[in-house]
């Protein structure tokens, strides 16, 4: 039986295991040093939930964890608490994105408690975009937060069962944390010295910037293993494809924190079918960055393309004949039947009854 299922009965959720901070699939595969795949869902503009159902389907069986985006690039979607409710909800296991341009503290903290009542392992911690980026600019920004002390706030409240006022909660939230890190753009030196302070308030994974620059990633993880980093985190490459050399310039000079070389746009720009070239750079760049040492996994980003995933998945061989399970349970779903039996069962009794229990509770 896999691992990543209950061995007393598939429908029960995972038991937690020792040193590990969730009951979330993506720890497990990631501490048993297996090579993890996540990938990005593209939120709809709608409040149609099979929209998000039939966006993740593409994704069943080739990874490892879903990425609930929020509002990335400060474009409003549907929400990422919304995502993480409806896929937990048909028990896929989300990664709820938080960024804090939306947000303050208090509806912070606040959302972590409910995605972990909904079953959420796994939290990605953002800065996030500025407004000035998005089809808003006339929005408000929070920032009350950033990406540093978002993850001190959760990891707080995890580990100390305690809310950044002091008060205490009666259940933690446990989950799995991850924060973003950008090794392409400059000052190159500052970068690995980044991701440790990220890690030293609470990031156990990262995901990166997409990778089109494999000589540059080999440079920083040179400088990661000097500094013992890849033992403390695991690191997960942004990987994606590009549907053509015009999509590849206009993310190059548009997209905050993208760094595409001239050659990978001469590349795609040099064959006849560049969106199936795209798909090929993308498994190319997959199979150069599994070599190197301290590599644990990586993110598939892709963009309206996110049929191509499970091409990519497979061509690049990550997974090694590994089928990640598709399905997750829930911890309250036996609460939820549970529950519902009960309100069944007081339904069936007359409201003189009930009133009769009432006046009378020694009878009853």
């Amino acid at each position: 039986m896999s691992p990543d299922i209950n061995p007393v009965d598939p429908s029960l959720p995972l038991d937690p295991l020792p040193g590990h901070s969730s009951r979330g699939r993506l720890e497990r595969v990631l501490r048993r040093g297996e090579f993890a795949v996540t990938a990005e869902l593209n939120p709809p503009d709608s409040a149609d939930p099979n929209e998000v159902y039939e966006r993740a389907a593409i994704f069943d069986g080739w990874v490892d964890g879903v990425n609930a985006v929020d509002a990335s690039g400060a474009n409003c979607h549907m929400s990422s608490v919304g995502i993480c409710a409806l896929l937990t909800r048909m028990g896929y296991a989300p990664i709820m994105q938080i960024a804090c341009r939306d947000k303050n503290r208090i509806a912070i903290q606040g959302d972590v408690l409910g995605a972990s009542a909904m079953g959420v392992q796994n939290i990605l911690c953002l800065t996030g975009d500025g407004v000035q980026g998005g089809d808003q600019p006339g929005a408000k920004p929070v920032f009350d937060l950033d990406s540093m002390s978002l993850l001190e706030t959760i990891r707080t409240m995890r580990d100390e069962a305690k809310f950044l006022s002091g008060r205490k909660l009666s259940t933690p939230p446990t989950v799995f944390l991850g924060a973003a890190i950008n090794p392409f753009v400059p000052p190159f030196d500052f970068r690995p010295l980044h991701f440790a302070k990220k890690i030293r308030a609470g990031a156990q994974f990262v995901q990166s910037q997409y990778c089109y620059d494999v000589a540059l990633f080999r440079e920083f993880m040179k400088r990661v293993r000097d500094m013992g980093l890849n033992e403390q985190c695991y690191i997960l490459v942004g990987v994606g494809p590009l549907a053509s050399a015009k999509t590849a310039r206009w993310m190059k000079n548009n997209v905050p924190g993208v760094h595409i070389p001239d050659a990978v746009i001469k590349r795609i720009e040099g064959a006849k079918d560049q969106k199936n070239e795209g798909k090929r750079l993308c498994i190319d760049i997959i199979d150069e960055v599994k070599e190197i040492e301290g590599v644990h996994g990586v993110h598939v980003m892709a963009y309206r393309q996110e049929e191509y995933v499970a091409e990519i998945v497979h061509e690049s061989g990550v997974l090694k004949g590994r089928s990640p399970w598709k399905r997750e349970a829930r911890r309250d779903e036996s609460q939820v039947v549970e529950r519902l039996e009960h309100l069944l069962n007081r339904d069936a009794v007359s409201p003189q009854e009930m009133a009769g229990r009432a006046a009378h509770p020694e009878k009853v």
